[in-house]
């Protein structure tokens, strides 16, 4: 009552005007108080929106049959895959300015360039996520109402942001001696190296989607990379503590966010020899392990869950485990579990784990981005030595993730060991030649190196190759003939789609839809069939 009664004797203008702008308040606190929060929410916003966009690209569908999101289709009224858009907007947002600023006061330039790529990397995923975006009236105070950005014009953005990036994280005056970096910094712990080769990665990104412009550069892309990550060690990933859930991984089973998925069978086929692109007929009967069958790519079980009898099988999407009958054959969720009740305590399975970290970027995928663009110009033995790393790469790094488990009776490092050596002896699946290479070899293998993390850029690949496109941009009947070999779109489609597949994912519902609506109509953001208007990245 008194607070009441002194409120009413003051001007309730003045009391209340604490803020400058409406979005965020004036008190700025230290620069590395705020990276811990935004580092982990981005990884978040991927990975709550992988359980939509993992469908569209079938590295897992539904346990289930008919499902929306199987089908490319949406949740109308819905916020389901609009958690991208809320990490950048919202958790990064504003703090990510007053951050940058802050350090700009302070001279503190390593995390101003920090701030700049992550904006830079922000606006990169949501681009290629959702399309035309809003960058220039973003984060202007006093707005209710924001106009998109064309693409080419974020894609520019990405590329001034990078580059600003990289000037300040090379600069050695100011208090870059004495950082504090490493106290905030989730990925990298401080060191501003691999912050300065994640900048070029992500350099190399941006130009790579332009493959279908007559401006597509590949010897940028090419230098790009080859001052990005150099090996493993530069991965950037998101650590995880996984002692409770506020501080797990959201693919980890103490979160359960994935018990109802399965791993599609375009995955199976790529690590168990049944692709036509990846498989070697001498290497039939091979196996350590299935003694009669084609020898099984040693990621296979460190990735993938077997079914009850031991035998790896996927699902296809809208179908689900129904299509098999017997029950025993039907494929078990992400951690190999025998049943959807799954303990928070189950041991980690690849990275789905309750501590696994979160990868956002890795020298493997980068390799295959060099590899694909050194193919496409034309110079086949740089493609070939950046294909033989990027598929070694990726073998190494499973290979962290292999323990022998006291429930099989096979010696698992063993078994990795001996599958991967014959393996890499297969001139069929690691060409000797550069005439041996294929594009074919490259997507394929990248799509595997990006299998439980990589949704936005292996989305990216499938729409630049129009899904199901022969490497000569034709389209025939014959799916074994496509880019991504083996790969086959849902049949039948969602139907307002039109008989379209996805090329994009709709705003956010409870920002656009209910707020900004008015200039949502201008890009046909209405329109019931909008998720499947092409990229301009694309065209």
């Amino acid at each position: 009552m008194f607070a009441a009664g002194t409120l009413a004797t003051t001007s309730c203008d003045s009391y209340l005007d604490v803020n400058t702008n409406p979005n965020g308040p004036d008190q700025v606190v230290a620069p590395h108080l705020y990276l811990p929060a935004m580092q982990a929410e981005l990884a978040l916003g991927i990975q709550f929106d992988a359980r939509y966009l993992g469908r569209y690209i079938q590295n897992w569908n539904w346990r289930d049959v008919d499902n929306t999101w199987d089908r490319h289709g949406y949740v109308s009224g819905s916020d389901a895959a609009g958690q991208l858009w809320r990490s950048v907007y919202w958790t990064m947002g504003e703090n990510l300015t007053d951050m940058i600023n802050k350090a700009e006061e302070e001279e503190r330039w390593d995390f101003v360039g920090v701030g700049h790529v992550l904006r830079a990397f922000g606006w990169q995923l949501l681009t290629d996520y959702h399309g035309e975006i809003i960058v220039k009236q973003a984060f202007e105070p006093g707005r209710t109402t924001f106009e998109y950005d064309t693409q080419e014009y974020v894609y520019e953005e990405v590329r001034r942001l990078t580059l600003l990036a990289i000037e300040n994280l090379e600069r050695t005056d100011g208090k870059v001696g004495n950082s504090t970096l490493a106290q905030g910094d989730l990925i990298y712990n401080g060191d501003r190296q691999k912050w300065l080769r994640f900048a070029y990665g992500l350099l190399a990104i941006n130009e790579s989607r332009l493959t279908n412009k007559s401006n597509f550069n590949p010897d940028k892309v090419i230098e790009y990379v080859d001052k990005a990550l150099q090996s493993n060690s530069d991965d950037a990933s998101v650590r995880f503590e996984g002692a409770v859930s506020t501080d797990t991984n959201f693919f980890g089973p103490r979160r359960s966010n994935l018990n109802p998925y399965r791993q599609s069978k375009f995955i199976v086929s790529l690590l168990d020899g049944t692709n036509p692109a990846l498989s070697d007929p001498s290497l039939v009967g091979e196996d350590p392990v299935f003694t009669e069958q084609h020898l099984k790519d040693p990621r296979l079980p460190v990735m993938l869950a077997p079914a009850n009898d031991g035998e790896y099988r996927g699902v296809t999407p809208g179908v689900g485990v129904t299509e098999y009958s017997v029950a025993n054959e039907r494929p078990r969720n992400l951690w190999g579990t025998a049943t959807d009740n799954v303990a928070a305590t189950t041991a980690n399975k690849y990275l789905f784990g309750n501590n696994a970290r979160f990868p956002l970027m890795t020298y493997a995928q980068l390799q295959f981005i060099k590899a694909e663009a050194a193919f496409i110009k034309g110079d086949k033995a740089t493609s070939l030595d950046a294909y033989t790393k990027g598929v070694n790469a990726h073998m190494d790094f499973v290979r962290s993730f292999v323990t022998n488990d006291a429930s099989t009776p096979e010696d698992e490092v063993a078994v990795f060991q001996a599958r991967r050596n014959e393996y890499l002896a297969s001139e069929e699946l690691m060409p000797r030649t550069a005439d041996e290479l294929t594009l074919q070899k490259i997507m394929l293998q990248k799509y595997i190196a990006q299998w439980g993390w990589g949704f936005i850029e292996t989305w990216s690949d499938l729409r630049r190759y129009d899904y199901i496109a022969n490497p000569d941009g034709t389209i025939d009947t014959d799916p074994s003939n496509n880019v991504f070999a083996g790969f086959e779109l849902p049949d039948p489609l969602f139907g307002l789609n039109q008989g379209k597949p996805a090329y994009r994912f709709r705003p956010r519902y409870n920002s656009e839809y209910m707020w900004n609506a008015a200039s949502l109509e201008k890009i046909g953001g209405l329109e019931q069939d909008y998720h499947t208007v092409e990229m301009w990245f694309s065209k």
